[in-house]
């Protein structure tokens, strides 16, 4: 069987190899020129810590070894059953096609978002175009304290930015933490990477002649700065399976084995609906290429989504979330240590934990994770539940 996997990110490289060690022919074209390579890295090339090179998951050599022909910067423009039209006006041919084509990161529709100094967070030749404008005592905005916000102020004050991040809540991560966990790490970065916060803040306008000069708040507040970087989040990239005339709401929409509205065509990863759900994390997106390789090789396989789970990537900086934050319909267990500087909330509904909040200390991450997988009931000790798997199992 002849199968085409259409983006070469994680989940386009994972269901790829995971066909070809099935047996199928496998050709994986990717829009970029690069290698595969691990985009979840993206800030330890803007850091300085790693070379570009050092975040390819998979050389030319170790493709070929797999049976995988792969076709870097190659633009799929349309699908049909069968066969797929390139930017160049190339037909690539196919039994069964998988469309990988992940998420666009959102620019914001500003005054001066096109000038010089203006940069999204989402790719190599991001990074680096980013790299080759910063200097010590370079002062830079980035716009979003989601998680690839702050990964790139962290990596641009490594490299000797004066960062600040603008924010439009009051706490950054608000989709992955409660307040009061915002609160500590916004504190937190201020004090051990030099990192400013405007929050709750909306951005108006780009300000410069021809080049970034300033940052213009909706109160009129201006932030001067020499390069601003947009973090503000990703749309699924939709719009090769609009062309194709696939079903789409937010994403392309599967079924439990992958399967979009033409079954020969499946999709995965951040371009992918199910259930009414997108993914924004690289952990469901690689499960999801596991379900379709295996629908591929005609094996019986469904998607079974677990809770989300969201970890900092920053040196010395323990945070951890999954499930439900904050839901208004549960009820909440806090343990707090000022001294120590932890914090954990969990949220119960109806005997079961649907969402925690560790900061601090994430070692029993792995435990209340399960729980809320397995959907266990807490009940037996539930007033242990707060410290952990250790307390929690003595009792």
């Amino acid at each position: 069987m002849r199968v085409l996997v259409i983006g070469a990110g994680p989940a386009g490289m994972r269901c790829a190899e995971a066909a070809a060690t099935r047996g199928l022919a496998v050709t994986l074209a990717g829009a970029e020129a690069a290698l595969p390579y691990d985009r979840v890295a993206l800030g330890r090339v803007l850091s300085g810590e790693a070379e570009p090179g050092a975040l390819i998951t998979h050389d030319a050599r170790t493709l070929r070894g797999l049976g995988i022909a792969y076709r870097p910067a190659t633009h799929v423009t349309a699908v049909q059953a069968g066969t797929a039209t390139t930017a160049r006006g190339e037909t690539l041919e196919f039994d069964r096609c998988v469309l990988a084509t992940g998420s666009e990161a959102v620019r914001l529709p500003l005054p001066g978002a096109e000038m010089a100094g203006v940069f999204l967070y989402r790719s190599i030749a991001d990074v680096q175009a980013i790299r080759r404008h910063v200097v010590h005592g370079t002062r830079a905005v980035v716009i979003g304290g989601g998680l690839l916000g702050l990964e790139a102020a962290v990596s641009l004050s490594q490299i000797g930015a004066r960062v600040t991040v603008v924010h439009a809540v009051g706490w950054p991560m608000e989709r992955q933490l409660d307040a009061p966990a915002g609160a500590l790490l916004a504190q937190q970065l201020g004090a051990t990477r030099r990192l400013r916060f405007a929050m709750p803040a909306k951005t108006e306008a780009i300000e410069g002649a021809g080049h970034v000069a300033a940052l213009r708040l909706a109160d009129g507040s201006r932030i001067p700065c020499d390069l601003v970087v947009m973090a503000v989040g990703v749309r699924p990239h939709v719009a090769l399976a609009q062309a194709s005339g696939l079903a789409v709401n937010r994403g392309v929409v599967v079924d439990d084995a992958m399967r979009t509205s033409e079954p020969s065509i499946l999709a995965v990863g951040e371009c992918a609906e199910h259930l009414g759900t997108v993914c924004g994390l690289v952990t469901p997106a690689l499960a999801m290429a596991e379900i379709a390789a295996a629908t591929l090789a005609g094996d019986v396989a469904a998607y079974a989504p677990r809770p989300d789970t969201a970890a900092l990537k920053v040196s010395g900086i323990a945070v951890w979330s999954a499930g439900e934050i904050a839901p208004a319909d549960a009820e909440a267990v806090t343990l707090t240590d000022e001294e120590a500087g932890h914090y954990r909330r969990l949220w119960l509904r109806e005997g079961r934990l649907v969402g925690a909040v560790l900061y601090g200390d994430t070692a029993d991450a792995p435990f209340y994770l399960d729980l809320m997988a397995r959907g266990r009931p807490v009940a037996p000790f539930r007033a242990h539940l707060a410290f952990g798997a250790r307390f929690a199992e003595a009792a």
